[in-house]
């Protein structure tokens, strides 16, 4: 564990994210004092930015796989690092100007490690556990020179591979604010897989003294922190891992439904109108990415709009109304979550705290609560930490910790067989560009 010397002047940052349901920008502005046990963070300000939806359309289509130019990516980059640069300004608006800004940028995709033997016409490139699903990667008629590779890798793990645009060299110049950005490739390189990266923040601010925690994040995709009782080794203890689909499939359903005119199941209200086809649930749970043990990370690339047809046809036997197909897709979301609970944990939490965009969904909160009726089901607002900007508000301790030269990452939860520091810093430079 590292030093717990007080840092006693405050650090005035900014965290920026938009997770895999492409909602819009979350953007936080906190004031950090601390390392780790004493780490303390304070919310000034948190706000959503919606991207414009042309450009949603866009970061959508290339997360579902269509192919495009260099030249579209690059464009595509530059006007996610200009609105997120926008986010940064407006956030500081009534508020003294931060020092640093911590952006993850916007995932377009992600490719897991995957553990295989490396031979002629094999490279070891693949999804991890996406099979059915069209994500594979295949090289054929390719064969690699073994014989003058200078390193052995007929046993090999093969790196995954992430990819968030929005670049922070030009929020940085844009803004006048040094960033930090590209935070997850770093645990990638070594072997990890670059996700979940919030445990070691969660691990500072809402472990306890005595009770076992599981910090669930529901956004497109869920992924949970368990954090074991503040005690002996217990750093070493943390667990996380990406538990499976959050609100991804049921957005991508009620946008089907509703060709397009709502995006999102406010509250859960209209899954809470119909009743789960049970059958269904159990079908999906064979899934093979659910009975993978951690560490483990997945995205839009398994659980996007391919999943969703193949849902959609397999429900279509059962003659499912609408709001019983959103029943069935939010049980499937808390069903995934519990049994990855009870499968890969070594005890069941005394306390689950949730947090992203699916803690607001009401009938997903319930129907977890059902499922695991003698374990309190919260948010993080109720131990006071802002559940709607958390990860926005990691994001910030990780850039920060970065400047400090502080490990970001928790190899208990990645993978990755060490610790690291997390992030490019970008300066910002005061220079004119010539026209």
């Amino acid at each position: 564990m590292h030093s717990t010397e007080q840092t006693t002047v405050p650090t005035r940052v900014i965290g920026l994210i938009s997770g895999t349901s492409v909602d819009g920008i979350d953007a936080a502005l906190v004031e950090i004092t601390g390392k780790d046990l004493d780490l303390k963070v304070e919310l000034l300000a948190g706000e959503t930015y919606p991207y414009p939806p042309n450009l949603r359309e866009k970061i959508l289509a290339v997360c579902a796989g269509e192919a495009i130019s260099m030249a579209k990516l690059a464009e595509i980059d530059d006007a996610i690092a200009l609105a997120f640069a926008q986010a940064a300004q407006n956030i500081q608006i009534g508020h003294q100007s931060a020092t640093l800004i911590g952006s993850h940028g916007q995932t377009v995709y992600h490719r897991p490690p995957v553990d295989r033997g490396l031979g002629n016409g094999d490279l070891g490139l693949g999804t991890g556990g996406t099979r059915g699903q069209g994500n594979e990667t295949e090289i054929t008629n390719y064969q690699l020179p073994i014989t003058h590779y200078p390193l052995p890798i007929t046993q090999s793990k093969s790196l995954g591979y992430t990819l968030q645009v929005g670049r922070g060299a030009l929020i940085a110049h844009l803004t006048g604010i040094t960033t930090v950005s590209n935070f997850r490739v770093a645990d990638i390189a070594i072997g990890g897989h670059g996700a979940p990266l919030v445990p070691r923040v969660d691990a500072y601010l809402l472990s306890h003294p005595q009770e076992a925690r599981c910090v669930q994040n529901i956004g497109g995709i869920g992924n949970v922190a368990y954090l074991p009782p503040r005690r002996d080794d217990w750093l070493e203890k943390i667990r996380g891992w990406d538990t499976g689909p959050g609100n991804s499939l049921l957005d991508l359903a009620v946008q089907h439904l509703t060709n397009g005119a709502k995006t999102y199941d406010e509250n859960g209200q209209w899954a809470a109108s119909g009743n789960p086809c049970q059958p269904l649930v159990e079908k999906w749970l064979t899934q093979d990415y659910f009975h993978l043990p951690p560490p483990k990370s997945t995205g839009r690339e398994l659980f996007g709009v391919a999943y969703l047809q193949q849902c959609l046809q397999d429900a279509e036997t059962y003659q499912l109304s609408p709001a019983d197909l959103l029943a069935t897709l939010t049980e499937l979301t808390a069903a995934t979550i519990v049994e990855s609970y009870r499968n890969f944990l070594p005890q069941l939490p005394d306390r689950i705290l949730l947090c992203g965009g699916g803690s607001r969904n009401l009938y997903l909160k319930q129907r977890l609560q059902s499922l695991l009726p003698s374990i309190p089901v919260m948010t993080t607002d109720e131990v006071g930490l802002n559940a709607d900007f958390k990860e926005a508000i990691a994001f910030a301790v990780l850039a920060y910790w970065r400047q400090l030269g502080i490990p970001g990452n928790l190899p208990s939860a990645t993978g990755a067989p060490q610790e690291v520091l997390l992030g490019e810093i970008s300066p910002a430079y005061n220079v004119s560009v010539s026209s």
